[in-house]
């Protein structure tokens, strides 16, 4: 059963996903974040792929520190990741999340890694 909150994050899901779109030449960002971890991707939605990921639960994510700093972690590694398989800029979508904590500071990260959007 799917409760208020969880009907809510849906709703702006979907009206995000109608405006964003990821293409070969700027993919789509996409953020999930879990009670206990967070994980972004890099899709490219003309093809349906995902073309690099990171999240929390990796090794080569160090453990320790506040949900934030792992969120900075991650976004730094997603930014590695994408430039270099060649991706300079990105659509970033926050996916129904408030631009704010643990998913600000992804994208923050993310763009001191290299990232454009």
């Amino acid at each position: 059963m799917a409760t208020k909150k969880d009907i809510r994050r849906t709703k702006i899901k979907y009206r995000i996903r109608h405006k964003v779109s990821g293409t070969p030449e700027k993919p789509r960002l996409s953020v999930f974040r879990s009670n206990k971890e967070i994980y972004a991707q890099v899709i490219d939605d003309v093809k349906g792929v995902t073309l690099t990921a990171a999240s929390s639960l990796e090794k080569t994510v160090e453990k320790g520190g506040t949900k934030i700093e792992m969120a900075a972690k991650v976004g730094k590694l997603v930014a590695e990741r994408a430039i270099a398989a060649g991706i300079n800029s990105v659509v970033f979508d926050r996916n129904g999340y408030l631009y704010h904590g643990r998913v600000k500071s992804l994208a923050d990260a993310a763009r001191e890694g290299g990232l454009k959007f």
